[in-house]
């Protein structure tokens, strides 16, 4: 079993930044490939990027060139830099964790989720 927390969610004016963690207890994530999702509300959860074991990375078209995703196995944590924040981007972000380099946007093939943190952008 992997258990997995977030935090770093808050309150950010349009343009700002935002580094969201995903710490991970009760096994190593090393080999696993880690997610971010998100949801905003009356929408359904969106993938937001991965990142895999060799830390090969993909985002989804809204995020790519303003969120990073990045991870360091000796502390068994994963990152979400968030920059230049839009309104758009409000929702609850979550991380979840798979076996397997593949399907890495599909939410259902996700084994280990965490509760999410929320996120606000003002306008």
């Amino acid at each position: 079993q992997v258990q997995l927390v977030e935090s770093g969610g808050g309150l950010v004016q349009a343009g700002g930044s935002l580094r969201l963690s995903c710490a991970a207890s009760g096994r190593a994530i090393t080999m696993y490939l880690m997610g971010w999702f998100r949801q905003a509300p009356g929408k359904e959860r969106e993938f937001v990027g991965a990142i895999n074991w060799s830390s090969m990375t993909y985002y989804a078209g809204s995020v790519k060139g303003r969120f990073t995703i990045s991870r360091d196995n000796a502390k068994n944590t994963v990152y979400l830099q968030m920059n230049s924040l839009k309104p758009e981007d409000t929702a609850v972000y979550s991380c979840a964790a798979k076996s397997g380099n593949y399907a890495y946007s599909m939410a259902n093939e996700y084994d280990y989720w965490g509760q999410g943190t929320q996120v606000t952008v003002s306008s």
